[in-house]
């Protein structure tokens, strides 16, 4: 979710606040929250969740020597194909090794979806009330039953179908509010939902701003998105939650499958060992560069969309940095992307598309947007290189934006080139499955589409091909 609203408190960050959070990383030592942390164990199971951890070069998608294209993705002349109708604002999409696809709705269900069937398997128990709005209706209440929460991020076992687990991560009721907790469900059982176990729980959660995207990494970790569950966007007297250490909001988790944290995580001093970065404010898609390198896209403030690249123990700044006024002389990690006040993407679910059906967008970001209703496709090359200097070496921005400001990463440069504006409306997720096709889901029955969406279909999964 996007908003007009900037925090007063990004704007402190020019008067010095920004080097005094950048530099510490953490809050003051009066700060109730950052007491000591309790030693995070496994989770209690039967299943035999561990993994192989064998290296980026066991990665299938693994090519340290990749270079980003220099043509146009425009040069795509794409269409689609409707693969399912009428899904209740789906969230995530998850392939399995032997190609069955797992696909959650916000409203609460996990389906199976192969051989072109579909097929309901879960629904948690304890999630809370989201609604989807009737498919073709003009409707645009913007606030539905459940928010921005509900169930969300999924993600298969990496040696599934043993153990047949699928992880997901839902927003729950408390007396204090809203929670999120991420669990795991055997799918294969007779109730699979009699099998959930939690792996995380009591994670701070909101009606909007709970991230949150899950996936299995290059290595076989899990990793967490997580939002900041809306304290700091206007609420000037509220500490800033993603950059406390003690808390798993506004942030990104690398995990073991049993939940205990990645042995080499960054050592956060009186932080939680599961936090690989922080200082995020709402990230909702995860990917990486072939290289194993994680790349995020996170919804900002008032626009200010971005993309970025992650390194072990980042802070992102949120909330006191997210423009060009409030990121110079500060420490925080840049963006390779900044969409800045006047360019709204509101960027959900990517993937770092290495396939062959859309041979156009191969070693591209690829990134649904929401409230710009398209489909993002953002070349990301070295900003030290030398294409710099050639122009046959640089990737074209023709018809396209390109982000290299003084201020953003000095590693990478990029170049986003808007598809499908329109034709698909609010674009939730893209993926790529193991067949190398590219695959996509609507998010048009949450209350905020508009330009004629929802159609009588939405939502929608659809796959994306050349048009012949």
């Amino acid at each position: 979710m996007t908003d007009n609203r900037w925090s007063r408190r990004s704007v402190l960050a020019s008067a010095g606040v920004v080097g005094a959070v950048g530099v510490a990383g953490c809050l003051s030592d009066d700060d109730s929250s950052s007491t000591e942390l309790e030693d995070v164990t496994p989770v209690e199971s039967d299943y035999e969740l561990s993994v192989d951890h064998d290296g980026l070069e066991s990665w299938d998608r693994y090519d340290p020597d990749w270079t980003p294209p220099t043509d146009s993705p425009l040069e795509a002349d794409l269409e689609y194909e409707i693969l399912v109708e009428n899904l209740e604002v789906p969230w995530d999409l998850s392939f399995a090794p032997d190609g069955d696809l797992f696909i959650s709705e916000r409203t609460g269900r996990i389906h199976r979806f192969g051989s072109g069937e579909l097929e309901a398997v879960a629904e948690p128990a304890d999630i809370i009330d989201a609604e989807a709005l009737e498919p073709g209706t003009d409707e645009q209440p913007w606030w539905v039953e459940g928010g921005e929460g509900g169930l969300l991020g999924i993600a298969v076992h990496p040696a599934y179908p043993d153990p047949a687990l699928l992880y997901a991560f839902y927003t729950y009721d408390t007396d204090d509010g809203e929670r999120n907790r991420l669990v795991f469900v055997d799918v294969s059982a007779d109730d699979p939902a009699a099998t959930e176990t939690t792996v995380i729980d009591d994670i701070e959660g909101g009606l909007v701003h709970n991230g949150c995207r899950l996936a299995f990494g290059p290595e076989n970790y899990l990793w967490v998105t997580t939002g900041d569950a809306n304290r700091n966007d206007w609420e000037e007297d509220v500490d800033p939650i993603s950059q406390e250490l003690t808390s798993l909001a506004g942030k990104v988790l690398r995990i073991e499958p049993d939940g205990t944290p990645a042995p080499d995580n960054p050592d956060l001093e009186g932080g939680d060992p599961r936090i690989f970065s922080y200082g995020h404010r709402n990230p909702q898609g995860i990917s990486w560069l072939p290289d194993g390198t994680p790349i995020v896209s996170e919804h900002g403030p008032g626009a200010r969309d971005e993309v970025m690249v992650l390194a072990p123990g980042d802070n992102h700044g949120w909330s006191v940095a997210r423009d060009a006024e409030t990121y110079p002389d500060s420490e925080f990690a840049r963006p390779v992307v900044n969409t800045g006040p006047g360019d709204t993407w509101a960027p959900s679910g990517c993937v770092f598309y290495t396939g062959e059906d859309v041979p156009e967008w191969r070693n591209r970001l690829v990134v649904g947007t929401l409230t710009s209703q398209h489909v993002n496709v953002v070349t990301v090359y070295p900003a030290d290189s030398e294409a710099d200097e050639d122009e046959d070496e640089t990737p074209t921005d023709d018809g396209g934006t390109r982000y290299d400001a003084d201020w953003m990463h000095e590693g990478y440069d990029a170049v986003s080139h808007r598809t499908l504006e329109d034709e698909l409306g609010r674009v939730r997720h893209v993926e790529q499955g193991p067949d190398g096709g590219l695959y996509a889901i609507t998010s048009n029955r949450d209350g905020r589409a508009d330009d004629g969406f929802p159609t009588e279909q939405d939502d929608v999964l659809v796959r994306l091909t050349p048009a012949e």
